[in-house]
């Protein structure tokens, strides 16, 4: 009985409201479930990232297997989703910044020196993209063991191979040291700022 309350005091608090087979944050919806490379995917959480006082976007994590624990997450295989809608209009300079960024705080020298080939290869990629617009989706999959990035639905670029990337680049929002705490909460189910 404790832990039904629990949960529902959780998904209270989560900010992130359910709507019919949806859940809202900021205005913005996203799908209970999604299917990435064949398979059907449950969200995780959604949460805001705000830059100062601007709201950059709103990002919802799709996985196998819910969790609540980043180690957990970080350490699934096959089919993900990490989708940022955008709430600005960010240039490709700006966004492959902080990818690059993010990825260094989570990592060491030693491991950034061999991811560098993808890192370029995913700066490459965004940099084709351009700048992304305001109410666009970008979506950062994992299918058949490789990064895909796609914006509103549209493949870009060439996949990136390798599961231990693409958790690289989740460690960017769910590390130790995440590019906003507020969002590494919301993404992992608790509670979203933003409502």
């Amino acid at each position: 009985m404790k832990r039904s309350v629990k949960m529902i005091a959780s998904a209270v608090l989560a900010g992130a409201c359910l709507v019919a087979g949806a859940a809202e944050l900021n205005g913005h919806r996203f799908d209970d479930t999604v299917q990435v490379g064949g398979k059907s995917l449950q969200l995780n959480g959604l949460g805001l990232r705000s830059v100062f006082i601007v709201k950059a976007y709103v990002a919802a994590l799709y996985v196998p297997e819910r969790s609540r624990e980043a180690a957990q997450l970080l350490g699934q295989t096959g089919p993900r989703r990490l989708a940022l809608k955008m709430l600005a209009t960010l240039p490709a300079s700006q966004i492959t910044k902080a990818l690059v960024e993010g990825m260094q705080k989570n990592h060491t020298e030693t491991q950034m020196l061999a991811f560098r080939p993808r890192i370029d290869q995913l700066t490459a990629t965004m940099q084709a993209v351009g700048s992304v617009r305001k109410g666009e989706v970008i979506e950062l999959d994992s299918i058949d063991g490789a990064l895909r990035v796609s914006v509103n639905g549209q493949p870009r670029g060439e996949p990136i191979a390798g599961e231990d990337f693409y958790a690289a680049v989740l460690r960017i929002f769910l590390g130790d040291k995440p590019a906003d705490r507020e969002l590494k909460i919301g993404l992992l189910g608790g509670a979203a700022r933003g409502e």
